[in-house]
């Protein structure tokens, strides 16, 4: 019947939830005896994996029988519906008279539930809130729950907060409406085929075996790092540099190069503004023969000077800067005065060939008019 059906399952379910926890506690045991004892971690990750094999067959297994139980329910209910209807048929009843049984049995349904309407409607909203605190639960287990964005870590925790505050007042809540609806109808108030308040139990006690696992493998996974660093040493990971992701800004080099532009810029308004005459010498360096001898050297070929030019030159070289010459060298004063006095009796006699031969052929080309 559908009654020892229901029985089975919870039965199944009941051991399962017990198995579970007889097993988490061997383990604990046993990994005590292995630390007493000394036992290799080789040997105890070989012996703990088969065990968890064990345990997950078993398992399997469970829920393989829990589903196979519940097809069978389905078809239970099914032949009783055949069943059913073949009584009908034998009793000549005709097919509206079925009909109408079937309309007054829903019609008894629905006025039960209206007339417990809390008490259904309680226990449906356990359930939901039952299963949200679960899904938030296992968030809160979540490491990549920190990486999202929202504002929802906050929400899902404030939530989880409410919840907890407010299923154990809704289960006694229900527990009272319970006990009041089995007296009036003088049975028990099942769900999933047994009591309420007992389903209600297992639940807690499920959850609470289910954390109690993981914190235990939470527990064998550190030990276990914490004998691979004292064997093979602590790999230290510093986390790496972000990359900036400002504005582009302008660098140094560009000021730099702002403020040099506009120092140069002042010192060339400085010296346009004073009146200070840069002249150049004919020669910018001595020659190569200077400083093995002081040989004279003539000016090489290149077009003539204008006279005007000529007559600055002389200025400039008679008029030059004593400190200069001074502080120079002799040998190299030697041969700039050389240069200079060979330069000037050049300027002299062309200015007096120019003279004496008034064809502009022999001057320069940019000269118009002498």
């Amino acid at each position: 019947t559908r009654k020892n059906l229901f029985t089975s399952i919870y039965r199944h379910e009941v051991l399962a939830a017990e198995s579970v926890a007889c097993l988490n506690k061997a383990l604990c045991h046993l990994k005590d005896i292995w630390e007493e004892i000394g036992i290799p971690e080789e040997q105890r990750l070989e012996r703990t994996n088969v065990v968890k094999n064990h345990i997950k067959d078993l398992l399997e297994r469970m829920i393989a029988e829990e589903e196979n139980l519940r097809k069978r329910l389905m078809i239970s209910i099914e032949t009783c519906r055949k069943e059913l209807s073949k009584v009908c048929s034998e009793l000549q009843l005709p097919a509206f008279q079925l009909l109408s049984l079937h309309d007054a049995e829903i019609l008894r349904l629905k006025q039960h539930y209206e007339e417990h309407k809390d008490l259904f409607e309680g226990v449906q909203r356990w359930e939901e809130s039952w299963r949200l605190f679960l899904e938030l639960e296992k968030k809160a287990t979540d490491p990549s729950r920190f990486t999202n964005r929202g504002g929802n870590l906050l929400k899902e925790e404030k939530q989880r907060t409410d919840l907890l505050k407010s299923l154990p007042k809704l289960e006694k809540k229900l527990k009272l409406q319970v006990e009041q609806w089995e007296e009036q109808q003088g049975r028990e108030f099942l769900v999933g085929g047994q009591k309420f308040l007992q389903f209600v139990g297992e639940q807690w006690e499920q959850h609470r075996l289910e954390k109690e696992r993981e914190k235990q493998e939470r527990q064998l996974k550190k030990s276990k790092q914490t004998e691979e660093d004292m064997l093979y040493g602590t790999a230290v990971r510093t986390p790496t540099k972000r990359r900036f992701l400002g504005s582009a800004t302008p660098c140094k080099t560009r000021k730099l190069n702002g403020t040099s532009s506009t120092s140069n810029s002042t010192i060339r308004s400085a010296l346009s503004s004073a009146h200070i005459t840069v002249c150049h010498s004919p020669l910018s360096r001595p020659p190569i023969s200077a400083s093995k001898g002081a040989a004279v050297r003539t000016p090489g070929r290149g077009k003539p000077p204008h006279p005007a030019l000529l007559e600055r030159n002389k200025e400039n070289i008679g008029f030059g800067n004593p400190a200069a010459v001074v502080s120079s060298s002799p040998q190299r004063n030697h041969s700039i005065n050389s240069v200079a006095s060979t330069y000037s009796e050049f300027a002299r006699d062309l200015c007096k060939a120019s003279k004496s031969k008034c064809t502009p052929d022999v001057l320069n080309s940019t000269i118009t008019h002498l």
